[in-house]
């Protein structure tokens, strides 16, 4: 699908994960961790939040090397490829994704032999939220309704929890209406 751009000091920091979070001073101290680790930790992060997705057929390697995260396998559907992708995005440190995800055909065309037909709605945009926006003025911006915030909302599930919770460098799918 190709290379992705995303703002490396927004998304998911690992600082927790990495840490802990515990009353004992000693263990909250902050320690070096080496270059290779990091992208150990981000891959594994990455691979957690693809899983958390819950996507039936989904077959995704993740590998990082500094700020570039490879994404390789199959995806059940276009949707799906492009919520994997933002997961990847959307951690913290990661400036670029290349995307060598395909798509699988649907089981009834690829049992007949016939070509997958084409996805009805089509690739989502990509868009980066910045300082300000609601879900509401980024569905006012892209459909004219506002009130079609939902709609956006529900497209980056479950990497949103929450329609009111954006924050400035995210990026989501805006799905074609």
């Amino acid at each position: 699908m190709g290379l992705f751009d995303f703002v490396s000091e927004a998304g998911e920091k690992l600082t927790e994960k990495v840490l802990g979070s515990t009353d004992n001073p000693d263990i909250n101290k902050p320690v070096e961790i080496s270059p290779e680790r990091m992208n150990e930790l981000r891959q594994q992060n990455i691979s957690r939040m693809v899983a958390e997705l819950d996507i039936d057929g989904e077959q995704v390697e993740v590998s990082v090397s500094g700020d570039k995260a490879t994404l390789r396998g199959s995806a059940p559907s276009q949707e799906a490829l492009e919520k994997i992708v933002l997961c990847a995005g959307n951690q913290h440190g990661i400036a670029q994704v290349d995307c060598q995800l395909s798509v699988d055909a649907p089981a009834a065309a690829t049992a007949s032999g016939a070509e997958p037909a084409a996805s009805p709605a089509g690739e989502s945009a990509f868009y980066t939220v910045q300082s300000g926006d609601t879900l509401g003025a980024i569905a006012k911006a892209h459909y004219g309704d506002a009130g079609k915030y939902m709609v956006i909302f529900k497209a980056n599930e479950p990497i949103l929890k929450d329609p009111d919770k954006i924050y400035p460098g995210q990026s989501l799918r805006i799905p074609a209406l």
